[in-house]
């Protein structure tokens, strides 16, 4: 029953994006969808090419600003988290709306002081999200990282006046237990935006724990059923990250997963997870605490601190699977 309601309320909302519309419903329609510039190290993982996919596809929802990228310790140089980014996007029909931006290759300490020069790791990606931050709109533009938090705190660093403008949603830490990838990437580079007035939510990871997006698993059996021949289909194959030609997003994920490191048969989807919560918050418990500090190795409760940050915790992985894989069936891609 969930499915076929589901299933409805797609068929409706695309029947609904097909009507004719004038120039003022199209506007009144931009200004209700959410703003978003997705942070991402592509080439890490897997679950970050679904993320974009997800996000890219679910249009009627997200008004993609752009997509940055940067390098973590996985997945080779920044410039192959650029091509891999660059590629999903391609393979979602989207290459002519969305452009994809290179970000830091090293860490915050690294950089920092170097942020008014006019060359610097990482300032292609720093300026787009400077730039678009500061573009006149009533909407607050999400920047959701969903890996190491440095383009973000750089961006802040060299102009704090776009703090009001943004709202950032990170992909990162096992908080209140330490450890975790996106986290221990780039350590120094939390610290500036927990210091700030800037609005940050940390989506959990919590690795082995039901209640963070470790818990939101993709079965490979299922991705070999459901996946292939999923998204619009181009004219020019693109060639994959270990080899092959794909015209379609969903090839590419089923190959993706097949290939993977370790050859698992069910993988977390992190970063699909992370969109999906802006996109229906009632997926995820949102609690909000006063922000605690990282020192020596761990968590540092400040309950007498004014600042105040969200954490996302206990997500209805059914619901956000479901909604995935029907986004992938009944996709809207960027206008």
């Amino acid at each position: 029953m969930k499915t076929f309601i589901l299933l409805l309320f797609s068929t409706l909302l695309l029947f609904s994006n097909c009507q004719s519309k004038s120039p003022g419903n199209v506007e009144n329609e931009k200004q209700n969808k959410i703003r978003i510039l997705l942070d991402t190290d592509a080439n890490n993982e897997l679950d970050d090419q679904h993320a974009i996919a997800y996000m890219l596809f679910n249009s009627q929802i997200f008004d993609v600003e752009g997509i940055t990228v940067n390098r973590t310790h996985n997945g080779g140089s920044v410039e192959e988290h650029l091509k891999e980014a660059e590629r999903v996007v391609k393979l979602c029909a989207s290459d002519s709306k969305v452009k994809v931006y290179k970000g830091a290759s090293g860490n915050y300490e690294e950089i920092k002081d170097y942020v008014n020069e006019l060359d610097f790791d990482g300032s292609e990606a720093v300026n787009f999200i400077i730039e678009r931050a500061k573009v006149q709109d009533d909407r607050k533009l999400v920047l959701m990282p969903v890996g190491k938090l440095t383009n973000i705190s750089l961006a802040l660093k060299k102009d704090p006046s776009i703090a009001p403008n943004i709202r950032i949603v990170w992909l990162g830490t096992n908080y209140p237990d330490p450890g975790e990838y996106n986290f221990d990437n780039d350590i120094p580079a939390v610290k500036p935006i927990l210091e700030s007035d800037v609005e940050f939510e940390m989506v959990m990871v919590r690795y082995g724990k039901s209640t963070g997006t470790d818990a939101v698993v993709a079965y490979l059996e299922d991705f070999q059923q459901l996946m292939p021949g999923k998204g619009p289909h181009i004219d020019t194959p693109v060639e994959g990250r270990h080899g092959g030609l794909f015209t379609n997003f969903g090839d590419y994920s089923v190959d993706l997963f097949e290939k993977f490191r370790g050859s698992p048969t069910a993988r977390p989807l992190f970063d699909m997870a992370a969109v999906s919560i802006v996109k229906n918050p009632a997926w995820v418990d949102r609690v909000i605490i006063n922000a605690p500090e990282f020192k020596d190795g761990k968590w540092i409760e400040r309950p007498d601190n004014p600042r105040e940050i969200v954490i996302w915790e206990n997500f209805k992985k059914e619901l956000i699977m479901q909604d995935f894989y029907n986004t992938m069936e009944h996709y809207i891609l960027p206008e």
